[in-house]
């Protein structure tokens, strides 16, 4: 039991560092984190898992219950897609992206250059996966990837910002209107 314990938390310490320093690089860097350590990764989802675990509400269940409302004929670029709860949740046509795979569902691949053509998605996803310096790169990616008068789904923690009003005011600037919030 013991060792059990002290596992756990040798895992949760693993997990902070890891989430410490997606926040602190960007994203290409965070790739390379991956590729030269790849238990990094399943050890970052773990941990997030049990993170995620303990909230009263998982907001990828939210988004998820949206997109089934909506016609399953959008197109859903997901970013940073971890175990793919989006793609094998909804009928629409999912991209699934993330930094590794976690199923055969995700194209490994940078957020901030997915290989979709522009203006080819209705709706682009952010759940909890708005990590790396270089968040206006990432967020004009989604952008491009956006029809016309496509939506953009950000769930992230209110303490990932010092500014929320700031972050808004940033999305409007790269031409996003906030509809909720």
């Amino acid at each position: 039991a013991l060792r059990a314990r002290m596992e756990e938390r040798l895992l949760a310490a693993r997990f902070r560092y890891i989430n410490q320093q997606l926040y602190t690089s960007t994203s290409q860097e965070a790739a390379q984190l991956f590729q030269s350590d790849p238990e990094a990764f399943e050890i970052y989802h773990r941990g997030f898992a049990q993170q995620v675990g303990r909230w009263p509400e998982n907001p990828v269940h939210r988004i998820v219950r949206y997109l089934r409302r909506r016609p399953a004929s959008l197109v859903v670029a997901d970013f940073g897609c971890g175990d793919c709860k989006i793609a094998s949740s909804i009928k629409n046509k999912v991209h699934s992206f993330d930094l590794v795979p976690l199923s055969p569902l995700v194209t490994v691949c940078d957020m901030a250059k997915v290989p979709l053509a522009a203006e080819s998605v209705d709706v682009a996803v952010f759940c909890l996966a708005l990590m790396g310096t270089n968040l206006q790169e990432i967020l004009e990616e989604a952008n491009r990837v956006l029809k016309q008068g496509g939506t953009l789904m950000v769930a992230e923690v209110a303490s990932r910002f010092e500014d929320i009003r700031a972050f808004v005011n940033a999305m409007a600037q790269l031409g996003f209107k906030s509809v909720s919030k």
